[in-house]
């Protein structure tokens, strides 16, 4: 009668010695994966807002790469148009003045800060000049921006840690510009924002 291998005599198989399917090294995602596969992230859509209390941002230093627009702001949608230069003297009344800041979070969001100018006459609120401040100072280090109505103005917060500098879009301001206005731009008085704020529709 022929015997069993040692290791069939209890009906245990034999050992595989093929590699685990779901071995972890051999699953898990390289650090290093963007990189080797040659991915780039696209910029696609660039917000017009304040940035959010919570977070640190920063501005680009770079004069180029802010500027001065006339804005329609819609309070309700919470958005902004600009105003094409051959429209300014007929919309007056109609748009404000802002000066859009390129910013980026620490999550490498980027989006468009819109600060109001002072008034033609020099005036300025405290809420604007606050904001213009925190701008400002965020283009050295990173901060926070919050509103304190008790004030009547923004608190600026700035980082104590040695937070890493922002990495940057490889994009000029008018490219930043052109994604963030895309659908807002206003280039004629039948515009529906323009119908809308005179009336006709």
């Amino acid at each position: 009668m022929t015997e069993l291998p040692e290791n069939n005599r209890a009906g245990k198989e034999a050992p595989s010695s093929a590699p685990d399917p779901f071995d972890l090294s051999n699953l898990r995602l390289s650090k290093s994966y963007t990189e080797t596969a040659g991915v780039k992230k696209l910029l696609t859509t660039v917000p017009v807002r304040k940035p959010n209390p919570q977070d640190w941002v920063r501005v680009h230093p770079d004069p180029l790469m802010r500027e001065n627009f006339p804005l329609i702001e819609l309070k309700d949608e919470r958005e902004e148009y600009v105003v094409a230069g051959t429209l300014v003297s007929e919309l007056v009344g109609e748009f404000v003045s802002k000066t859009l800041y390129t910013t980026v979070n620490r999550q490498g969001v980027v989006s468009l800060w819109p600060v109001r100018l002072p008034d033609p006459d020099g005036r300025e609120m405290e809420w604007h000049r606050s904001a213009r401040e925190a701008a400002e100072t965020a283009m050295t280090g990173w901060v926070r921006c919050k509103a304190n109505r008790s004030l009547g103005a923004y608190e600026i917060f700035q980082a104590n840690s040695c937070i890493a500098e922002p990495v940057w879009p490889e994009l000029d301001f008018q490219q930043i510009i052109r994604i963030a206005f895309r659908d807002r731009l206003i280039t004629s008085l039948d515009h529906p924002v323009i119908k809308r704020l005179r009336g006709l529709a």
